[in-house]
């Protein structure tokens, strides 16, 4: 069992999580998620899948800060393109909450920490586009789906600072990632192939990997949900 910090909450930040959903339409999140916001200092609140827009900003106006989480492929049409190819698998219920969402939180001003999906989706929001199915569509491409690989970092960047570090080994678990970097976003970290594996702009920090996912057996993976919460202090 994780332990989780044990530090007051009185002034600790509430910190809304995007939640995906099972077939059956029960709402869903790995816990990896609510226990690193939780081990940050943040008080970890797992969104609900929601259609409508006014929802979405009083949502948006109870909390401090939003992580939007991995998942499934966004629709293409988002982007406006049409279904590549057989590998693309959407679900329009979580499309539409995530672009409520995330439209709310980039309307509040509040910080995000927006991961894999979460890159791609506030990429699209923000007005970029994506590569549909990395293998069909880039040549020499590496693998990027369930392994890990050596990213480069850029100087000066949030994520250089958090690690103090111009190259990182990650997780990759997609096939989908970010093609047109949108207006006013900086890329911060490329592999060695050319994907983004990072940007970030004045309230939005993005990462292709997944950082819930490795803090267990290395803390400094913390970093960055720590920022997230020291931002939205």
């Amino acid at each position: 069992m994780t332990s989780i910090c044990s530090c007051s909450r009185q002034a600790a930040p509430l910190i809304g999580i995007s939640c995906g959903r099972t077939s059956t339409g029960a709402a869903t999140l790995a816990t990896n998620y609510t226990d690193a916001i939780a081990m940050a200092g943040g008080i970890p609140v797992v969104l609900p899948l929601v259609d409508d827009p006014a929802l979405a900003e009083s949502i948006l106006a109870k909390l401090d800060g939003v992580v939007f989480s991995g998942g499934p492929d966004l629709d293409p049409a988002e982007f406006g393109e049409e279904i590549l190819n057989e590998t693309v698998s959407i679900d329009a219920v979580r499309d539409r909450s995530d672009l409520l969402l995330a439209r709310a939180a980039l309307a509040s001003g509040k910080p995000v920490l927006a991961i894999c999906r979460g890159e791609q989706l506030m990429n699209v929001v923000l007005g970029g586009t994506l590569y549909q199915d990395l293998p069909a569509q880039v040549e020499g491409v590496l693998p990027h789906s369930d392994t890990t690989h050596m990213i480069g970092v850029e100087k000066g960047s949030v994520l250089y600072d958090l690690f103090g570090s111009d190259s990182l080994l990650v997780n990759t678990f997609h096939h989908q990632a970010v093609k047109d970097v949108a207006p006013g976003s900086r890329v911060t970290a490329h592999s060695s192939d050319g994907i983004v594996e990072a940007y970030e702009n004045a309230n939005v920090l993005a990462v292709q990997f997944h950082p819930e996912r490795m803090f267990q057996a290395d803390p400094s993976w913390l970093n960055l949900f720590r920022y997230l919460v020291d931002k939205a202090r």
